[in-house]
């Protein structure tokens, strides 16, 4: 759904002009290290979102906000949303926002433009992208030969679907593919397809919600694609150099709001809707909050966000060899652990 539209606008659309100056935005710019503004004893920080409207992914710095966990860290957090889903990297980028929730793939575009982004932490431990079924009608790469499959359009879902395929010692050749503009689940639930793409907290969520059903989930991670988490949390470089403290808080408190918003899921639901009343329903958004926190796991550590070699490095070897990017920087360039307690 949402995520792999974003992903697409990101491929299609980010340059390093994209970066520059945006005069419709609304945003007050407040990002780079220079123009960082403190309100009495507090910093302000600006997040950028992945989308430009409020999604049960933000549930943890919504609740975190309003019971004052980015307070006690000296942080005024500034939560925006994006005009487009192509403006969050601009924003990021030109240092109009201090930190994103985002994907690794807008990480990955972006720096191959050059952009000033690093990411931070992860937000999910693994890669949650796969194929969906109906409920009772399970699939195994194999399986597809022959169907017809809902898909989205962007170069990362048709890497994935192949490298899927290629497991099986399939080729896209053998499917057929219907492209979707922005959500592949009404094919599926009007059987206009056999299968389709998505990821578990996103088209997961909306067979179970929309479709009232369970639907059957056919892991990439475990059929020939990297596992590498699919959203994470970035910085402007410049900014990141500049206040490692300041970013060490913020990851502190949204370390302290995920905890809490995983253990008080009704308060996290209930802080979303005060803030957003009209963006989703509210059995979407519950659903949503539930399948998200499943994927939120704490390493040896005890860190939500902890980063590897082995979640960038078989990413970037496989964008690059699908022809996504035209290039890719050594592995250490993409993320930075300074920031995670």
């Amino acid at each position: 759904m949402r995520i792999v539209a974003l992903l697409a606008a990101a491929l299609a659309v980010f340059t390093l002009a994209a970066c520059g100056s945006d005069d419709s935005s609304s945003t007050t710019t407040t990002g780079s290290a220079a123009t960082t503004e403190r309100s009495g004893d507090l910093t302000k920080v600006t997040m950028v979102q992945e989308w430009p409207v409020a999604d049960g992914f933000w549930i943890p710095w919504i609740l975190g906000k309003q019971k004052g966990f980015y307070e006690e860290e000296g942080i005024d957090l500034e939560i925006v949303a994006p005009p487009t889903v192509a403006d969050t990297m601009k924003y990021l980028g030109t240092g109009r926002a201090d930190v994103a929730f985002t994907t690794i793939m807008d990480v990955v575009f972006a720096r191959e433009q050059g952009a000033p982004v690093t990411a931070i932490g992860r937000y999910s431990s693994d890669n949650n992208w796969g194929l969906f079924t109906k409920e009772g009608e399970p699939i195994t790469a194999a399986d597809l030969k022959g169907k017809t499959i809902g898909i989205y359009s962007d170069a990362w879902t048709k890497a994935q679907l192949g490298m899927v395929l290629k497991s099986a010692g399939l080729t896209m050749s053998d499917v057929k593919t219907v492209s979707a503009a922005d959500d592949t689940v009404p094919l599926l639930l009007r059987d206009k397809v056999d299968a389709i793409t998505g990821i578990t907290n996103a088209e997961g969520t909306e067979i179970q919600t929309a479709g009232g059903q369970k639907g059957e989930f056919l892991a990439a991670r475990e059929n020939g694609a990297p596992n590498s988490p699919v959203q994470i949390f970035a910085a402007n470089s410049d900014w990141l150099k500049q206040n490692p403290e300041l970013a060490k808080r913020f990851m502190a408190a949204t370390q302290k709001s995920i905890e809490y918003a995983i253990e008080h899921p009704e308060e996290g639901v209930d802080a979303y809707f005060a803030e957003y009343s009209k963006a989703y329903d509210r059995d979407f958004i519950t659903q949503q909050w539930t399948d998200t926190s499943e994927l939120l796991k704490k390493d040896d550590q005890g860190s939500y966000f902890t980063m590897t070699d082995e979640m960038w490095g078989p990413l970037l070897e496989a964008v690059k060899a699908n022809g996504i990017v035209k290039k890719v920087d050594p592995v250490s360039d993409y993320y930075t652990n300074d920031a995670v307690s």
